[in-house]
């Protein structure tokens, strides 16, 4: 008799078979997150994305099929499927312009007709839970989009599992950058009147449970399900709360109700990473109370013990991720709506004249590894070494016009990925011990990139080679160049000397002197020493 037969024999669990699923949106916040359960589960996991060398750096990359395309091209949605038994779709269209509800229903009108011709069992979609009782139409364009795109599933020939969560709460989610920032930086708010919507939110643990267990549901549930966590809470109740949970003085909190959601969206962006592209949308599904109405979910993917996770303890491991410097996504490791995305320094091709040039080079009295580590280091509390005031300015400039400012900060303090935010940069690429390129996702007249590299000349000696490049759009574009460039000495020449200084005398950006850092990182410093003396 057989192994699996004895099991059967026994009243053993019958073995189940892995599956193969396709992850659309692996390079963001919750699909970067499940990929690596559905592998621990025992699943194949193939990646649609539009950038593969994006995957490239992420410790399960090499375990899974990386293919490229778009959710709104049908043929490469069509390649993606094929051989598939579960598809994921986690993308959305919100923060690229006015018509991303049309975007959003295009796509997933080409998603549910290319799985029923690849024979998909299933599609997976995790969706926004919307309040009952209230029209479709009565909705914000956010929560109306996500619940169209869950209804055109439903109504597809493939059966769909329809995810509906509130606030999804973990360290780098959007949801939890605006609660920390806003919560940390205003003891005292004046707030919109959405902090008294009730909201259910729901550690992303938690959600990314119940899309993996969404793989095996029975061939005849197509439905949606409502996931939240044990707590039904405001969002005064949840900063309250977070600033208990952070060690903070008690925040007062004054409610006003002239603060509509494009104000309040602009000073969320002001006072947190989130940019106000996607602050608005964010703030104005706020004003509708999101309750699950039931929690069938658990019937086919039972919880264990102390599941789902109270909000108190989702936060405490959202922040202990955050201090450990384990913070696997963030919201920000996405592309930012209206960033450039395609077109390379080193493309050979340019299309539309003028690419302008900020060179620096200069010797380093340290090994190639010394000066990478200084250069891998840069950004975030570890500042830019230069000028730190110019820095700052440029990014609260930035930030007052919707821009994502310098506040993403880094996902990790020592080690970067392609993919990456790092303050108004996003890594471009990395070729360790020799290269780092970051593009510009401030806003800007054009295209911006900063490549950093590290050389050795005919004598063996480490060399450092600095590069500042912009393609501008139209005359604006020619006329910022031309006025920021007087300051470059100082900044992108301060740069250079500083790096090579620091590697040169084994130092990198945590001992650098504070003169020479983040203006943000030093005024962090002092409120983490006002705190230790409160």
């Amino acid at each position: 008799m057989s192994a699996t037969a004895n099991d059967r024999a026994n009243g053993a669990p019958r073995r189940q078979e892995p599956l193969h699923c396709l992850v659309t949106g692996a390079s963001g916040y919750i699909g970067g997150r499940l990929v690596p359960d559905l592998l621990d589960a025992g699943h194949r996991v193939r990646c649609l994305v539009r950038t593969p060398r994006k995957l490239r750096d992420h410790p399960w990359g090499p375990q899974t099929e990386a293919v490229r395309g778009d959710v709104t091209d049908a043929e490469s949605v069509a390649a993606a499927l094929r051989g598939i038994d579960v598809a994921y779709y986690l993308v959305h269209a919100l923060g690229t312009g006015p018509d991303f509800e049309a975007t959003d229903r295009r796509a997933a009108h080409i998603f549910a007709e290319q799985a029923h011709a690849a024979g998909v069992r299933r599609i997976v979609y995790l969706g926004g839970l919307t309040p009952h009782g209230v029209p479709e139409r009565s909705l914000s364009p956010h929560l109306r989009s996500r619940a169209e795109v869950g209804r055109i599933f439903l109504d597809a020939p493939v059966p769909a599992a329809v995810l509906r969560a509130s606030v999804v709460i973990g360290s780098g989610s959007a949801s939890f950058e605006m609660l920390r920032y806003l919560t940390e930086r205003l003891p005292v708010m004046v707030t919109p009147s959405w902090v008294h919507t009730r909201t259910q939110p729901i550690g992303v643990g938690d959600v990314l449970r119940y899309l993996v267990g969404s793989a095996r549901l029975p061939a005849d549930v197509d439905r949606d399900f409502d996931i939240g966590g044990p707590d039904v809470l405001t969002y005064r109740d949840m900063m309250r709360r977070y600033a208990a949970v952070a060690g903070l003085r008690r925040r007062v909190i004054v409610p006003v109700p002239v603060l509509t959601p494009r104000l309040s969206s602009h000073w969320v962006g002001l006072v947190t990473p989130v940019p106000a592209s996607l602050a608005r949308p964010l703030t104005e599904s706020l004003r509708h109370e999101v309750v699950c109405g039931e929690h069938d979910i658990a019937r086919y993917v039972p919880a264990p013990p102390g599941r789902p996770l109270p909000f108190d303890d989702a936060l405490a491991l959202a922040l202990r991720r955050v201090g450990e410097a384990q913070v696997a996504t963030r919201w920000s490791s996405a592309a930012v709506p209206g960033a450039p995305s395609d077109p390379l320094p080193t493309d050979p091709d340019w299309a539309g004249g003028s690419l302008y040039e900020d060179e620096r080079e200069l010797p380093v009295a340290a090994p190639p590894e010394a000066l990478w580590k200084v250069i891998e280091g840069i950004g975030g509390r570890n500042g830019w070494y230069s000028f730190p005031l110019a820095w700052a300015v440029r990014g609260w400039l930035d930030r007052s016009v919707g821009g994502v400012g310098l506040r993403r900060g880094r996902r990790d303090a020592e080690r970067l990925r392609v993919g990456d935010s790092l303050d108004f940069w996003r890594v471009e690429e990395i070729e360790p011990v020799h290269l780092l390129r970051l593009r510009a996702e401030m806003r800007l007249p054009g295209l911006a990139w900063l490549e950093m590299r590290v050389d050795t000349d005919e004598q063996g000696r480490t060399r450092y080679r600095q590069r500042a490049l912009f393609h501008p759009r139209g005359l604006l574009g020619h006329a910022y160049w031309w006025s920021v460039s007087p300051f470059h000495a100082a900044v992108f020449g301060g740069m250079a000397r500083n790096i090579a200084h620091a590697a040169a005398s084994g130092r990198d950006a945590r001992t650098w002197p504070s003169s020479s850092r983040s203006p943000v990182a030093r005024v962090r410093r002092a409120a983490g020493r006002r705190r230790s003396r409160q």
